[in-house]
């Protein structure tokens, strides 16, 4: 009971890992790690090589708040649009924008590639092209053909390029719309000079070579024409947009990837420009909405001037009048002082009844002229327009980074409804303020004029053109000023974008490819995909490869080690008797000595059983080299062929086998008839004979055991070789007649799933005095896990071709054949 405990134990220790026989494992595979390593370190290299070097650089920005410096409470012609969080939203939003982004490409041509033929590629040269194209915007550039430029001369250039079809797709830059053009179908050069006009079907404009570079003949250079839409959107997804830091969140860093550095700055440069100058523009639409607002009233002003200065002129030549007395001056200049401020009010009247018409009817409150344009200064309509201007342009804002379905809108919406109400409350109030002014007024000018009624009607009509005349002047100045006003503010406004650190080449940025993390990758790589092969084949292998795996694996012990020598037959211990294969057998021939001591017989012959788990194991050589070595010690030895299925000793004796156990078996032979005395000094052989129908049944029979009893009062040794183990149970029936068992196993060949079934036999008793012996040893000092020396008999058998003699059924292909061969090689 113990040692069935035992060998269970063992079992279960058989299906634990072994790092140990894997770590040597590894060790005898070095070459192929190394091999795999070297490999990958030569395609990091190539990658290395081949890959074009990727550099990010970055500028910084800032948002502010700034206010006009010429900003009065009079004038309110600058407000703020929403502060400086609502800007900062808006410009991050902004250059992730389409339009944005189609300006900075517009304005650079960025779809115009200057490229130069490299070791791999054509990369891209931008300024240090030794000539500039210029496009005609107007006619088609073939998109994505490298257009070759080769220099003749300093004056002369050659365009040289191949289509691979007759269509091709070209692109107007001017309104950016796409058309097929047919193009040439062979190889294309035609010649031009310097500044002369290109108009062939695929480029159209002009090439000039750069004065300040030099022009090197035979030189090659090629254009290239990228789609617009295509490069835009590039653009847009590539260039990053984010704050600096969390306690400086108005300014911003913009960066942007790509492999021609001096195309990075030029673009994040034209970018901040851009946006500089978008934000001031939308910064000065107020006073630019003021100021239209200003002119058309100085247009109508000053025509209105020009009349009246016309009629004085005319009046003054009709009547041949040319002033008045003193009084009645100073009565005409109150008159004219009334006049005018009346023309003041109704001047703000208008204003107000166009601003309600315009709240009325508009939803864009954006454009609305400031309130002082007309002289109005009252505070409750200052700070209204104020708040709603304010307001729309916060919405407008939000447009570019909110869904129109967002609260947000909403709640500006109502925000800005709340204001417009409150707005037109206030304009209502002050319309009738005015009107009351209105009415003095015309209260004081009918008083003055009754005084001018009894005057001469000449003189009351030169007084009327003079006050008309004076009145449109004033008003003509004020206008005049108000304009200026105006001007000097817009003029004033700086923009609330500013660039703190401009984009710049000063050397670095180098991000890709990282060639010392790529040799890193390659060598991690390189030792790690061979470790994990290795791994998977070595769990994946169930074949013993030593003899440290057998006594992982069971308790039996093992009797001797037979190494792998190239003979030209089996009979090594007899022909070579100095060879190491002999003095193994020699070996195992003493070790079986202790065995039999133990277990005497009551005849002076031992029995000895070889068998093995499937053919091609050794088990027919150790036969024979164990008799010959037993024969050559001076005992009586007969080695008895009882593998009736698949007989093979006759072969190497070169003896018949006509006759052998088989016909003693049946009754047709007798024991000196079917005995054959070889030429090896006491070793005789019985063959098995011709194959039986029913060779299960005749190992079965009686005679069998009459004949191992006759054979032991003649011989001193007797060997059984038996069919294998693991295909038939022939053996099992020949263990009754043994003494001791040899159970062959070959290195790299067995299965480890025969010996849980030899030790499944040994635990139930049908396997005794079973010992193991090892085929194909090979002694090494890493645990039978690295490259040594051995000996060995020169050829075996393969799996398949002794399982086809034990099932006949079976199909023996000559792929197996052929797959057989090269497992012996």
């Amino acid at each position: 009971m113990r040692d069935y405990d035992e060998i269970e134990d063992q079992d279960s220790q058989g299906i634990s890992f072994d790092f140990r026989g894997f770590l040597f494992k590894v060790l005898n595979l070095w070459k192929f790690v190394l091999i795999c390593i070297g490999a990958a370190l030569m395609i990091a290299y190539f990658i290395n090589a081949r890959k074009q070097n990727v550099y990010r650089l970055d500028s910084l920005i800032s948002i502010d708040n700034d206010q006009n410096p010429f900003f009065t409470a009079n004038t309110s012609i600058s407000f703020n649009w929403g502060g400086v969080s609502g800007k900062v939203g808006k410009i991050m939003t902004a250059i992730k924008t389409r339009s944005h982004n189609e300006k900075v490409v517009d304005s650079l041509q960025y779809y115009m590639d200057y490229l130069e033929e490299s070791k791999y590629r054509k990369i891209d040269i931008y300024k240090d092209a030794p000539f500039k194209f210029i496009i005609d915007k107007s006619k088609g550039q073939v998109l994505n053909y490298p257009v070759g430029i080769r220099f003749i001369n300093a004056t002369e250039f050659e365009i040289f390029t191949a289509f691979e079809g007759a269509k091709a797709t070209a692109q107007k830059y001017g309104d950016k719309s796409k058309e097929g053009i047919s193009v040439p179908t062979k190889d294309f050069v035609k010649r031009f000079k310097s500044g002369a006009t290109i108009n062939l079907p695929f480029l159209n404009g002009q090439l000039v070579f750069k004065p300040e570079q030099s022009v090197k003949p035979g030189a090659e250079y090629f254009i290239q024409f990228s789609d617009f839409d295509g490069l835009v959107n590039k653009y847009k997804t590539d260039i990053a947009i984010g704050t600096f830091s969390e306690s400086s969140s108005n300014i911003l860093r913009l960066q942007l990837a790509g492999h021609n550095k001096a195309k990075i700055v030029d673009y994040l440069n034209a970018t901040s420009e851009i946006l500089s100058k978008t934000e001031l523009e939308r910064k000065n639409l107020y006073a630019t909405n003021t100021i239209k607002f200003i002119d058309s009233s100085l247009a109508a002003v000053n025509n209105s001037l020009k009349e009246v200065t016309n009629e004085m002129n005319k009046f003054r030549s009709d009547n041949k009048v040319f002033d008045v007395s003193a009084e009645i001056a100073q009565i005409s200049n109150e008159l004219r002082q009334f006049e005018l401020a009346k023309q003041e009010e109704e001047s703000k009247l208008d204003y107000l009844s166009n601003l309600e018409v315009y709240l009325n009817t508009k939803t864009d409150y954006t454009n609305i002229a400031a309130p002082t344009s007309v002289g109005i200064d009252e505070g409750n309509v200052l700070n209204g327009v104020s708040k709603i201007v304010a307001l729309a342009a916060e919405r407008q804002n939000l447009e570019y980074t909110t869904k129109e379905s967002s609260g947000l809108f909403k709640e500006l919406d109502r925000r800005i409804d709340s204001e417009k109400n409150v707005l037109l409350e206030t304009i209502d109030a002050t319309k009738r303020t005015i009107g009351v002014r209105i009415g003095t007024l015309n209260r004081n000018v009918a008083n003055l004029e009754s005084k001018l009624s009894g005057l001469p009607e000449d003189e009351q009509q030169f007084l009327k053109i003079q006050r008309q005349l004076d009145m449109s002047q004033e008003a003509y100045d004020i206008y005049l000023a108000k304009r200026s006003e105006a001007a000097i503010v817009k003029a004033a406004n700086i923009s609330d974008l500013g660039i703190i650190d401009e984009a710049k080449d000063i050397g670095g940025g180098l991000i890709g490819p990282n060639k010392t993390l790529n040799y890193m990758m390659g060598l991690m790589l390189g030792f790690f995909t061979p470790m994990f092969l290795i791994f998977v084949v070595y769990l994946l292998d169930n074949t013993i490869h030593g003899s440290d795996e057998i006594t992982r694996m069971s308790k039996i012990p093992i009797l001797g080690l037979v190494g792998k020598y190239r003979y030209k037959n089996n009979l090594v211990a007899y022909e070579k008797p100095k060879s190491a294969v002999a003095e193994s057998f020699r070996a195992i021939r003493s070790s079986l000595q202790f065995i039999f001591k133990k277990h005497s017989s009551e005849t002076r012959a031992s029995t000895l059983m070889v068998t093995s788990s499937v053919s091609g194991e050794g088990k027919t050589f150790t036969s024979i080299n164990i008799s010959t070595v037993y024969a050559l010690s001076g005992k009586k030895t007969i080695l008895l062929g009882l593998d009736l299925r698949k007989p093979k000793i006759f072969d190497d004796f070169d003896i018949a086998n006509d006759k052998g156990v088989v016909n003693y078996l049946i009754g047709d032979g007798t024991l000196e008839e079917i005995t054959t005395h070889t030429h090896i000094e006491n070793l005789d052989i019985i063959t098995s004979g011709p194959i039986p129908p029913n060779p299960s049944e005749l190992l079965m029979s009686g005679n069998l055991k009459e004949l191992i009893a006759r054979l032991k009062q003649e011989y001193d040794m007797i060997i059984l070789d038996t069919p294998p183990l693991g295909l038939v149970t022939d053996a099992l029936e020949l263990t009754q007649y043994a003494d001791a068992t040899i159970f062959m196993v070959r290195l790299d060949y067995t299965k480890k799933g025969m010996l849980q079934l030899v030790n499944a036999k040994h635990r139930s008793g049908e396997l005794k005095n079973v010992s193991f012996v090892l085929n194909f040893y090979r002694h090494k000092n890493n645990s039978n896990y690295g490259y040594g020396y051995g000996y060995g008999y020169g050829y075996g058998y393969g799996y398949g071709v002794y399982g086809n003699s034990y099932h006949e059924k079976d199909n023996y292909s000559l792929f197996k054949k052929m797959k057989d061969f090269l497992r012996r090689l």
